[in-house]
């Protein structure tokens, strides 16, 4: 049996028990690592079901209905009835209404019944209505000069209704819109604003690490990123790098943040200038996990940089604060060649067109001219034969 996949969401949608196919996609997708455990006489009734790209939702299995991982299913929609998709099942369950702080004794939303032939037909029959809608509504919304991106647009599973998602700076008056986006396509609208942050996890794209975007894959709860984490890590204030493609700053400036503050407690300040016989040195540059530091002895040039390890610096200043102006910056003694790890640029040194043939200019050899005594012997003998 190959992989079956269901080209609504561009995700597998369907369940491949005994493949190795997936039955999901890399959108907030969650490994079961409970699975194999078996039920007790109770059974959790609650069930994690996935729609649109990161919209999830809780919901009750009251029937009774035997639901695996990736089966697609009716549930209690407002009005009518959705389609979604079994993200997860069991156990598991509970650790996610912990993650979100919901009471298993909530109130959920009903899973109807295992979703029909038709109900995937008329499902689809609304996602292939999900692009044109979009365009069309961003022609209305520029119509009305309503300062606001539509970004994505989600229907119901029974095509009655459709999530509008919008991004917009400031405070949007759109009850004029709602109404002729109803007439218009008539379903009954909703408005949601999303940030720009969503928005790309909505849509999902590769970032530059090459990997697909975090907010997209596992992120569920967006927490501001400023550029204090950049100057923490030492990082280049550059826009184009420190955005994402959002256009905000990337939420991995966030993943080594804490780990470089508790680092650099133990180094001194930057501002402080050593004195040596030498000269005054300043500080250039940092290098938190070797714990070593650049200084120099020109205060705006990164010239002749000499690195000093922090317990030194830490010497060097309480000498300094006593009224001793140490001879060096670092001891002869202390000079080892540095054994740790470190990069070599290896790709600069061949040349990216060492494997193309090249095509040497030589010019071609004209053969000697070789006489053939027996041809010209064979000759004379012919002509003499003739009489000429």
């Amino acid at each position: 049996m190959g992989c079956t996949i269901h080209n609504s969401r561009g995700c597998n949608s369907l369940s491949n028990t005994g493949t190795d196919c997936k039955t999901s996609c890399g959108k907030l997708n969650v490994f079961n690592w409970l699975e194999n455990i078996p039920e007790g006489i109770n059974p959790l009734d609650i069930v994690e079901i996935r729609f649109k790209n990161t919209r999830k939702d809780f919901f009750r299995n009251v029937n009774g209905i035997k639901l695996e991982e990736g089966d697609i299913v009716a549930v209690e929609a407002s009005p009518g009835h959705d389609i979604g998709t079994i993200s997860l099942s069991g156990q598991l369950v509970l650790q996610q209404l912990k993650k979100y702080g919901i009471s298993p004794n909530t109130e959920l939303k009903k899973v109807y019944r295992k979703a029909k032939v038709a109900d995937i037909d008329k499902w689809q029959n609304a996602i292939d209505q999900e692009h044109k809608t979009m365009i069309k509504a961003r022609a209305i919304a520029s119509e009305l000069k309503l300062n606001m991106k539509i970004g994505d647009v989600e229907y119901q599973g029974d095509g009655n209704k459709a999530i509008f998602y919008y991004i917009a700076e400031e405070r949007v008056d759109f009850r004029e819109l709602i109404k002729v986006l109803a007439d218009e396509f008539k379903i009954r609208v909703e408005m949601k604003q999303i940030g720009a942050r969503q928005e790309a996890g909505r849509i999902g794209s590769i970032g530059s690490c090459g990997r697909e975007l975090c907010c997209s894959t596992w992120i569920t709860n967006f927490v501001s990123v400023t550029t204090t984490a950049a100057k923490n890590q030492e990082i280049s204030l550059n826009p184009q790098k420190l955005a994402g493609q959002c256009g905000k700053l990337k939420c991995c400036l966030n993943y080594e943040n804490d780990s470089y503050i508790d680092a650099q407690k133990d180094f001194p300040k930057t501002s402080i200038v050593l004195e040596t016989r030498q000269g005054r040195a300043f500080h250039l540059k940092t290098d938190v996990y070797k714990k070593q530091m650049w200084y120099s002895f020109h205060e705006h040039a990164a010239v002749n940089l000499t690195v000093v390890p922090i317990d030194r610096i830490n010497e060097i200043i309480t000498q300094n604060k006593n009224g001793v102006i140490v001879e060096e910056l670092v001891k002869k003694e202390s000079l080892s060649p540095d054994l740790g790890l470190g990069f070599a640029d290896v790709l600069s040194k061949d040349s990216l067109d060492k494997f193309d043939s090249k095509q040497k200019n030589r010019k071609k050899r004209r053969k000697p001219f070789k006489s053939n005594k027996y041809s010209n012997k064979n000759k004379k003998e012919k002509n003499l034969k003739t009489g000429n």
